[in-house]
């Protein structure tokens, strides 16, 4: 820490504890038990069961699940290719020129708005001819690109910053060709980057329910769509269960991208 007093310390420690469970743990315990339970009428649930799970993995949750992991993977991909391709193309720009500011601009956009904006925007464009989307899964997974390409353009354009020219330079002065530089020196340099950027993109469009909620068809069901449902209808302790899936395929997902960065970082 950056607290070198041992009484520093402690009340950072103590600080942090008070921020930490009231904001964040206790509200994840209070889901946690929930899902274990079949009434909650005290101060402590009761009922303890494990029906809830079993009812969260098969059927139509499992394929809400099995939606959610598509949608989320094939977003992340897209938008780590699109944002990749952006960040060295912003790169190349002069830092001041209209054209970076105006790529800057398109990039962030997504984010500067509500989600709910996006989606309405996706629906109406994608509603009539000639790209007809409306009505079938790729507006779901468009829709998530768009929102989560922000934040893979930002991840690897800090990166890119950061990157020494003198690799580069070095690959080139020996005859490599631009291709060669790009496949074989730049992206392997941005490759903990991009692993990063992969795994937020993937956690945001895991959990992204406004826009969802206004573009899926009824054969592509995301889980948090699922969960909303589940709760409106009044049945707590079956969406407790589906969030604490969707919770924990989530951080598998994420804990397996961590395993590739760490092994990135060595090289």
């Amino acid at each position: 820490m950056l607290v070198h007093n041992r009484a520093g310390r402690r009340c950072a420690w103590a600080l942090f504890a008070v921020l930490f469970v009231p904001l964040f743990a206790l509200p994840l315990l209070v889901i946690l038990t929930a899902s274990f339970s079949t009434h909650w009428s005290g101060a402590f649930p009761s009922g303890p069961t494990t029906a809830h799970y079993a009812a969260a993995v098969r059927g139509e949750s499992l394929r809400a699940l099995t939606t959610s992991l598509v949608t989320a993977l094939t977003a992340s991909v897209l938008a780590l290719t699109v944002g990749t391709w952006a960040a060295l193309a912003a790169a190349a720009m002069r830092a001041r020129s209209i054209a970076r500011k105006v790529l800057d601009g398109l990039f962030v956009l997504p984010v500067a708005v509500p989600s709910v904006v996006v989606g309405l925007a996706v629906l109406v464009a994608y509603s009539q001819p000639p790209l007809l989307l409306n009505g079938t899964r790729w507006i779901v997974i468009l829709a998530h690109t768009i929102l989560v390409t922000a934040f893979a353009y930002q991840s690897v354009s800090a990166a890119v910053l950061r990157l020494d020219p003198m690799c580069e330079q070095a690959a080139a002065s020996l005859g490599a060709r631009p291709s060669y530089v790009l496949l074989r020196v730049r992206l392997p340099l941005l490759l903990p980057s991009l692993n990063a950027a992969a795994g937020l993109c993937f956690a945001l469009s895991m959990g992204e329910l406004s826009a969802t909620m206004m573009l899926y068809p009824p054969d592509w069901l995301p889980l948090p769509v699922l969960v909303f449902t589940a709760t409106d209808r009044g049945s707590l302790f079956t969406g407790s269960a589906l969030a604490v899936v969707l919770m924990a395929a989530t951080l598998l997902v994420l804990l397996a991208v961590s395993r590739v960065r760490t092994k990135a970082s060595y090289r």
